[in-house]
């Protein structure tokens, strides 16, 4: 039998020569995996650095907005927002913690970074349905039953709020069962459901129980208003019977579908 000839010796020892196909594929993926692995290694070390080492990304300036009574000096102070520190280190939570803590009239606070170099501080402030007289001072309680500030003055438009309840007989039964805080809630509530034209005359809302809540307006007329209950019915009611009364002094919708005037 014949050997092979020279040029099937040749061909043969060509394909020998180097990798099979599949094993050359299998090196160059591993070649770019490694080299994709190294990319992704100096881009993550790049930007943390960027983030936290260089000064690139450091807060240079805060700003605050919304305020209303405070001043944003005062809203700085209480941030404590470290000037000079990277963006990125900045605690949002820690910050609308601190703000609780400190300034109690802030209702909610929007903590924004400007990038490169801003911290933004967009501010709501908590603004009294009542006071309650303490001393010479007066306290403001929010829309929420939130006693949140002492003011040496009282705010011009803002009822005041009395607790009258009898610490005796049935009194003291609904103040064990219901507390003052339950008791100024139900107070805010009521404040909360009166037509314009009647809270902008209210000067004191009186709380003898929890379903026993009156109104003094301007010019010495009086509302019997019960609980907090029934809120928009009574609103409509009490605007309606002023409508047709007029005149009266005294009006009780404690009951909306029974109500009553009288003192013209």
């Amino acid at each position: 039998m014949a050997g092979p000839t020279t040029a099937e010796r040749g061909e043969r020892q060509q394909e020998s020569s180097g990798p099979p196909p599949a094993r050359r594929r299998a090196r160059r993926r591993l070649l770019a995996i490694v080299a994709l692995a190294v990319i992704l290694l100096l881009l993550g070390a790049g930007g943390a650095w960027a983030l936290y080492g260089s000064h690139w990304l450091r807060v240079e300036r805060v700003s605050v907005s919304g305020t209303l009574v405070l001043t944003p000096a005062q809203v700085r102070e209480a941030a404590a927002v470290p000037v000079g520190a990277p963006m990125v280190s900045i605690d949002t939570d820690a910050l609308e913690a601190r703000f609780r803590r400190k300034l109690p009239r802030i209702h909610t606070v929007d903590v924004v970074r400007a990038w490169p170099h801003g911290i933004g501080l967009k501010v709501t402030e908590r603004t009294p349905a009542l006071l309650i007289r303490k001393g010479a001072d007066f306290v403001e309680v929010d829309d929420e039953g939130v006693r949140f500030a002492t003011v040496p003055r009282a705010p011009i438009g803002v009822p005041m709020l009395e607790l009258s309840v009898a610490r005796t007989g049935s009194g003291a039964a609904a103040f064990r069962r219901f507390g003052t805080d339950r008791l100024v809630r139900e107070a805010v509530r009521v404040a909360g459901a009166l037509p314009a034209a009647v809270a902008r005359d209210t000067r004191t809302v009186r709380v003898r129980s929890f379903d026993a809540i009156s109104l003094e307006l301007r010019g010495g007329r009086t509302v019997a208003w019960g609980s907090g209950e029934n809120g928009r019915a009574k609103a409509r009611t009490l605007t309606a019977l002023m409508k047709a009364v007029p005149g009266a002094r005294y009006f009780d919708v404690s009951v909306p579908t029974a109500p009553a005037s009288s003192g013209s």
